[in-house]
């Protein structure tokens, strides 16, 4: 028997579909259900290594912890990550199948419809409730003849759809009303409530919106859903950059953390354990006109690593890098910030640029090779080398490498950590760099900083060098706030009426 079905879609791309089904997932695994995500095609920079080594968006690995259960490639079978203004390099299945251009990949769409019906099927075999989530909106009229996301996938999976749109950006009634005229009368059929989203205020003063779109739709509201900020759950989208700090110095007994927003910014969602610790400021900075003195001044993780060096050069960022780095301040650099770091990027094969050689800062005794091999793996590590990133109190760390440059350290160099499990199998693999003076550190390890171990000696470095105590409030531990989104949607919705549609209400 194949499971039941519920389908989350928007009016428009970061109206909260996400979060809404990650909500949905934990909502229905606390009822006692083995509940699976599902996303056909995603277009992300934030993704996530599932145990056996493939690529999947963030989204899908979040709401799968939500749920209680391991990720796996069918739960996002199609991950477009972006390379430039209009190319993508296509992964399939958990694996890469090559770059392509917006139109090579509608040429190549009608192949992975197969892809996207088996991979619901198995997990419609596998489990008692599939939460699927939809992209963008459903009635992109110039996509619509090659959707494999949005209606395609309801009629595939038969299920009952929640249109979700977002308030405060304004204009959510009449979002919803230009949808509903936009879709197919067998679209229509399929909408089976409305969600109100991110809603600040009284909601009594929204009584007349709502009873409106009731009586000129005929679709029920399912509820009214407040902002809800500051969460501890990870983040895929770039959009939700726009709401951190940027300009301005924090307070002063707080630590500065600046990260480069490069423009092709990669599992950025890196450093919100960072911006959850008390007297921590996390800052993404962009240009010479923000203050470039932070604490600690970081390069994350790219996409497009040569490039986006070269932005930073353009920028003039780079010589602030290495004019810093000579001052002794600290700077860290995460995967494709690790690259940037090194002597030079070497791309023999054209995976990500025009270019063969192209020269990297010179502040970590390392060389980039693009290799055609990606390396998708979840890791276990350990300090093989004390830096302000680690020391031997860490113990063992946990994260995930996706990447495609490999780095060769100079001979005699040393690494500040080595990787011991690769997706399980004992390995022994030095990983990232340190320079000379123990200024400058790169490792290309992703989630780094979700080991309280690492955290904990990165900030204690960092507050012994500023010269400020720790907060007289401790950080709070634990994971993510999965239980807390769960609960604000359950008082917010009409749960039994969810229940029904999910086929799922108790008799």
């Amino acid at each position: 028997m194949l499971a039941r079905t519920l389908m989350v879609q928007g009016t428009a791309s970061s109206v909260g579909k996400s979060v809404l089904a990650t909500a949905l997932c934990r909502l229905f695994h606390q009822e006692g259900l083995r509940v699976a995500p599902f996303k056909a095609q995603n277009m992300a920079l934030n993704s996530f290594v599932t145990p056996d080594g493939g690529e999947i968006g963030r989204a899908q690995a979040v709401q799968a912890e939500a749920a209680g259960v391991d990720p796996s490639v069918e739960m996002n079978p199609i991950l477009l990550k972006p390379e430039g203004d209009a190319r993508s390099q296509v992964v399939v299945l958990g694996k890469p199948i090559g770059s392509m251009t917006a139109a090579d990949y509608h040429a190549h769409k009608p192949r992975l419809h197969a892809v996207v019906a088996e991979s619901l099927t198995h997990l419609r075999r596998s489990f008692d409730l599939v939460i699927i989530e939809g992209a963008g909106s459903p009635v992109e009229v110039n996509l619509k003849d090659r959707d494999i996301v949005n209606m395609h996938v309801a009629r595939l999976a038969d299920a009952p759809v929640l249109l979700v749109g977002d308030i405060d950006r304004g204009g959510v009634f009449a979002a919803f009303v230009g949808t509903i005229e936009l879709l197919e009368p067998d679209e229509r059929a399929r909408l089976a409530a409305f969600v109100v989203n991110k809603f600040r205020g009284d909601v009594g003063l929204l009584a007349p919106g709502l009873d409106f779109i009731r009586e000129r739709t005929g679709i029920p509201v399912l509820g009214v859903v407040p902002y809800i900020d500051h969460l501890r759950i990870a983040e895929e989208d770039s959009v939700a950059l726009e709401s951190r700090p940027r300009r301005g110095r924090p307070p002063r007994d707080h630590l500065d953390v600046a990260i480069v927003r490069l423009p092709r910014i990669s599992n950025f969602d890196d450093f919100q354990p960072l911006e959850h610790e008390p007297g921590v400021t996390v800052r993404f900075i962009e240009d010479l006109m923000d203050p470039l003195e932070p604490d600690l001044l970081v390069l994350p993780g790219s996409k497009s690593t040569a490039s986006d060096l070269a932005w930073l050069r353009a920028r003039g960022l780079a010589d602030v890098v290495v004019q810093r780095a000579g001052r002794g301040g600290p700077v860290l650099g995460i995967c494709g910030g690790c690259q940037m770091l090194g002597h030079r990027i070497r791309d023999p094969h054209g995976i990500e640029s025009g270019e063969r050689v192209v020269p990297s800062l010179g502040l970590l005794p390392i060389e980039t090779r693009f290799e055609r091999q990606k390396v998708t793996a979840q890791v276990r590590a350990r300090v093989s080398c004390d830096s302000w990133l680690g020391d031997a109190l860490v113990g063992e760390l946990s994260g995930y490498e996706i990447h495609m440059g490999v780095i060769e350290r100079s001979r005699g160099a040393a690494a500040p950590f080595e990787i011991v499990r690769r997706n399980g199998q004992e390995v022994r693999v030095p990983d990232g760099a340190l320079d000379e003076s123990g200024t400058v550190v790169g490792t290309m390890i992703h989630g780094i900083f979700g080991n309280e171990g690492v955290r904990a000696s990165l900030l204690r470095f960092l507050r012994r060098r500023k010269g400020v105590l720790e907060p007289l409030s401790p950080a709070r531990n634990g994971g993510p706030d999965y239980d807390t989104l769960a609960a604000i949607v359950r008082r917010h919705v009409d749960w039994i009426f969810l229940q029904r549609l999910a086929g799922v209400a108790p008799s």
